[in-house]
């Protein structure tokens, strides 16, 4: 895909996240936005995993483990064929599997996650099976920046580069706000990239927003024999809708009518922009 088909998807992507949390009224809108250009770029351009070969034991696999901001997930998900998007409007309905945090019970889906430290523990253990069985998959996990309080990824990282784990891609979503506060005020994590080399891995630093960049540097990985890629994001919580960026309000939250129409607005806006772009 072009550059700009993938950035109508992010924008497309985007308005059906804040549809389907309206519908629910619940979900977690701020990381969501933050985080769906990246998994736009995994999921159309990356993963080798589609609904096809998802049993075969050399798909990539990908692990979320800021879970919380599943809505990007389930959007994408359904895009790529896992199952009809009508099913996204039972989401946090009762019986219904479309919860509030990824399960296996839903295509496509690899892993439980959303208890936050646990997701890359689980990619590293999914990394080391696939070096003993030399197979060919490679393992992406997406983590939130709060999450980075909790001391298991820290172990995580020292057995990951421990065991040479260059079939494993760790993706930071950097949008430096958590639920309670930025994470500069909640727990400093700075300076991080020394802190990731530190513990063995191979560090980049991008715009998580910025399509080309994303995709040049997942194309890149791994970016050094016997480490772990790891890839710093940094994103702008609530991206796309002006009053929800870098809004620690919008971490999770439902917009009003009112909100709503103002935020779809917004996104046609960029849509019909865009379209008035010439591709080079």
């Amino acid at each position: 895909m072009t550059i700009q088909e993938l950035a109508f998807k992010s924008l497309d992507y985007r308005k059906k996240i804040l549809k389907y949390i309206k519908l629910a009224n619940a979900g977690h809108t701020g990381g969501s936005l933050s985080c769906i250009d990246i998994l736009n770029i995994l999921y159309n351009e990356i993963l080798n995993v589609l609904p096809h070969n998802f049993s075969d034991k050399n798909r990539d696999r990908y692990i979320q483990s800021k879970g919380h901001s599943v809505e990007a997930l389930y959007v994408v998900l359904a895009d790529r064929g896992f199952y009809p998007e009508s099913l996204l409007e039972t989401l946090c309905q009762y019986q219904s599997h479309f919860i509030g945090h990824p399960t296996k019970k839903i295509p496509g889906i690899e892993q439980n996650t959303g208890a936050l430290g646990h997701g890359l523990a689980l990619s590293v253990g999914i990394a080391i099976a696939g070096k003993m069985d030399r197979a060919s998959y490679r393992v992406f996990t997406l983590l939130g920046d709060g999450e980075l309080a909790e001391g298991s990824n820290w172990e995580a990282l020292m057995a990951a580069s421990h065991y040479e784990l260059d079939n494993l891609v760790i993706i930071l979503d950097y949008n430096k706000l958590q639920i309670t506060g930025p994470n500069k005020e909640v727990m400093k994590l700075e300076p991080l990239s020394p802190k990731f080399e530190a513990f063995g891995c191979s560090v980049r630093e991008i715009n998580g927003h910025d399509l080309a960049s994303i995709k040049q540097t997942l194309q890149d990985v791994p970016f050094e024999k016997g480490k772990p890629s790891l890839i710093i994001a940094h994103t702008i919580k609530g991206k796309g809708v002006s009053y929800m960026e870098n809004a620690i309000k919008w971490h999770h939250g439902v917009p009003n009518d009112a909100q709503y129409q103002q935020a779809m607005e917004e996104l046609e806006d960029r849509i019909i922009n865009l379209q008035t772009i010439v591709p080079q």
